[in-house]
Parts: structure tokens; sequence; C-alpha cells
């Protein structure tokens, strides 16, 4: 009897050393790595986690920072096991809000997934360059002060005959003032919107009212307005599928908030100061 056991138990280890061992499913998202009085931390934690570090820790070998990321969520872990579940108010507005940007940031992605096909991004520049001009360039100077009555002073000065190069070296606080003024060629969107704004609506050789931007008051002259040739579709293809994308993500916006119903309801005696006050957020 005990040998019959014995063949059979050798037989039964024989063929299990001739069957080919069964494939072990490769980690994922889900594979736990560790668990923490019973809360688990998976291989999905630490991506996330790793995909949020600074670029300087990203240059550490992969096993270092294997190790020092999964220490530092078991570290975090036993830490907010002492919470014993209550979440501080302001932790839970804080993960509200991480929750909505993200999920509202992969809606953005999706729409501009979708946008700016090879065929919209050739639409578009047929449409804006077929005509083989590249746009307007326009040269120009002007002398940059810090107050309204300093920039019309100079103004009434440069309209009774005063040379406007000579009139930015002596008084221009900006950093084109040595050289009397001058700032070159450039095109729609290199300069702030009000500047811009300002050029476009001159003549050549005319001086502008003062204008106002965020760097102060300035007196414009434009010296001159030229056609630029249009650019190659290689050249400015990126350029137009980010515009497009914008424009898809703006639109989609612009729907959406227009159809959602949206409440505002009027409150008494709010101060918007009431935002700096972060006791109301703390328990």
């Amino acid at each position: 009897m005990r040998k019959g056991l014995t063949f059979l138990s050798g037989l039964a280890l024989a063929t299990a050393l001739t069957l080919p061992l069964q494939a072990t499913a490769a980690p994922h998202a889900d594979t736990i790595v560790a668990t923490v009085n019973g809360e688990e931390i998976t291989i999905g934690h630490m991506i996330i986690a790793r995909a949020t570090l600074p670029q300087q820790y990203l240059q550490l070998p992969d096993d270092v920072l294997f190790d020092a990321i999964l220490d530092q969520l078991i570290q975090q872990t036993a830490l907010k096991q002492q919470l014993n579940g209550e979440v501080p108010k302001y932790v839970e507005l804080s993960l509200e809000n991480e929750s909505r940007s993200l999920l509202a940031a992969d809606v953005i992605e999706k729409v501009m997934e979708n946008a700016a096909t090879e065929e919209e991004v050739r639409a578009a520049y047929e449409e804006q360059y077929s005509d083989g001009n590249g746009g307007d360039e326009f040269n120009a100077s002007h002398i940059l002060v810090e107050s309204e009555e300093d920039a019309e002073e100079i103004r009434a000065e440069l309209e009774e005959g005063a040379d406007f190069a000579t009139t930015a070296r002596e008084r221009s606080t900006g950093p084109s003032g040595p050289n009397g003024g001058e700032l070159g060629w450039f095109t729609k969107g290199r300069m702030v919107p009000e500047f811009e704004e300002a050029v476009i609506a001159l003549s050549a050789g005319e001086i502008s009212a003062p204008v106002q931007t965020q760097f102060g008051w300035h007196v414009i002259k434009l010296n001159e307005r030229r056609k630029s040739a249009a650019p190659e579709f290689a050249e400015i293809r990126d350029q137009l599928a980010a515009q497009i994308r914008e424009e898809a993500v703006e639109e989609s916006v612009r729907t959406l908030t227009t159809e959602a119903e949206i409440e505002r309801p009027e409150i008494e005696d709010l101060d918007p100061a009431i935002l700096k006050d972060l006791d109301l957020v703390r328990n």
C-alpha cells in the first residue's frame, strides 16, 4: 500500500514537472504594492505620484525613485489614518476643487484631441494665406513715460515739430529710448493688445494719442507698414493647429456654460474680502 502511494505521488510530481508553468499576470494599475493597516497602495497610486514630481527628481534611477515613492505613500497613509476617517473641511474642499479641475482638464483634452485634423489645418491655412499674403508688418517707434500728463506734453511738443528720435532719447524710460525709441519690424500678436491696436490704427508717419499699457504711457509713431510674404504650410502648421484647438476649447466652454442651468443667488452683505478668511474652512 505504501509502495503504491509512493508511486502515485512520484508520478504526480513527475507529471507536474513536465507541465508548462501557468503564466503570471503582468503588473497593472491595480496591482497592490503595499498595505498599511489593510489600506491598499497600488501601482496606479505610484504612477500618479511620480507624474507630479518636479523634473529634478525624475532624473533619479528608476529603482531609487520607486522605493522613495513607495516609502512616501506608506508614510502618508499611516499619517492620514490617524484622523480615523475624519476629513478636515479645508481638505474636503481642496479635494473637490482638485477633482473638478482634473475632470474639466480631461474634457478639454478630449476636445483638443478631436480638433485640428489635417483637413481643418489645411483649410485654415488656405483661408489665411491663399493670396500669398502673410499679413501686415509694422515698423514703429515709441516714447514711454510714467504719466498721461507727460505723454500729452510730449505729444504736443512733437506736433510742434520736435524730433521724435531725439525726444525719445531724452525722455523715454523704456529700453528702446537710447535707440531713438525704435522697435523695428513686428507682426500682429507681438505687442500687448492696447499697443497693437493703436499701431494698427495709424498711418505711416502718424503719431498716436497717449496709449496706456501695463508698462506705462506710450506715444507711438508708425514709421512704415508693409505686407509680408505668406509662410510655407510646414512652417505655420503647428501654430494653426494650436489656434484651432484653442478655438475649439473656447467654443466648447461657451456652449456648455450657455446651455447649463446656472444660478447665482444674491447674498446680502457679502464682502469679496471674505475669500481671505481661512478660518472659515478650518475645523
